[in-house]
């Protein structure tokens, strides 16, 4: 998978976060790619010890760093600073609206380096640049299926074209359940261990019913009916049913599909008439919330029966 990265120019060009930057020196290197979501105070870094500096972090300087910069001899700043700037540092912020010592704006701007300021205070601005990069840096897929919003648990549908899927989350819809995906969902891992998933912008809330067309779901049934992005808690596969295959009757042996690295449970379902499948889907959906309560109805139900095995004399007549 390709690595995901962000250039400082997105920074200066983001609007929905307001990290309220501007640009000071070193623009020739706007093209800078960031791959981490992490920040560093270069700190010691000032002081020429670099032996702990990350330069493909964003480096962020506050009251303190630029104080330091201004208290200590011109002569050891500029040193410090050109040996700092020798480093490929990816770009350094100035928070507080501070106004970065001419000494900064020189060693920058040799060194190709963005030198950027923001009006936030420090920990402000490093709240609100952690969640961005982290938004933007987190690894992405897409998938095609349907993602609702069952009783709160995410449940993503999957399985080939015309089986049902769109159907099926109509039905959940119409039970008052919610829609979060069609056709194709996109899916972004969020640390430490979750999938979000949502719609293409341009079909969300929209949906493909054979013999209908599109339909609007927010439009025909309101907002409660839909969701702009939810965790994916479990997968079903839907599947044509096989007479020849033997399928899961009791649920103790639990399968896994993995998304992005993540273990998600997955459910097959074969599919055939007469099966009422949006009740199992709900069925399926309280049975995951109870096994999150620790209660695993299968598993109970097989040490009862071992259990009553155990204690029954040899050839006795089954009741």
């Amino acid at each position: 998978m390709t690595a995901i990265s962000l250039s400082i120019d997105d920074l200066l060009k983001d609007e929905e976060y307001g990290l309220d930057l501007r640009m000071v020196s070193g623009e020739h290197g706007l093209s800078h790619r960031l791959y981490s979501s992490r920040i560093q105070k270069p700190g010691l870094a000032l002081t020429g010890y670099t032996e702990h500096l990350h330069p493909d972090r964003l480096q962020v300087l506050g009251n303190t760093e630029i104080s330091y910069m201004l208290q200590i001899p011109e002569q050891q700043a500029a040193a410090s600073l050109s040996k700092l700037c020798s480093f490929p540092i990816s770009c350094f912020i100035v928070t507080k609206g501070l106004d970065p010592p001419p000494m900064l704006r020189r060693e920058t701007e040799k060194a190709g380096i963005p030198l950027l300021v923001t009006s936030l205070q420090s920990s402000t601005f490093i709240s609100l640049i952690t969640k961005f990069l982290e938004e933007r840096l987190l690894p992405t897929t897409h998938v095609h299926g349907v993602l609702t919003d069952v009783l709160g648990v995410g449940v993503l549908l999957l399985g080939k074209s015309g089986i049902g899927k769109s159907e099926c989350a109509l039905d959940l819809v119409i039970r008052g359940h919610r829609l979060v995906a069609d056709d194709v969902v996109f899916i972004k891992k969020k640390m430490p261990a979750a999938l979000v998933g949502q719609a293409a912008e341009t079909i969300q809330y929209h949906m493909e019913i054979r013999g209908l067309g599109i339909i609007n779901i927010k439009d025909l049934f309101g907002v409660s009916s839909i969701r702009e992005k939810k965790i994916i808690d479990m997968v079903l596969e839907l599947v044509e049913w096989n007479p020849q295959q033997e399928y899961d009757r009791l649920g103790i042996d639990e399968k896994v599909h993995t998304i992005l690295g993540i273990e998600l449970p997955h459910l097959i379902i074969p599919v055939r008439p007469g099966r009422n499948l949006t009740s199992i889907i709900e069925v399926a959906a309280r049975n995951y919330l109870l096994k999150g309560m620790g209660y695993h109805s299968a598993k109970e139900f097989h040490e009862k029966l071992m259990a009553r095995m155990e204690i029954r004399p040899i050839g006795a007549e089954v009741e």
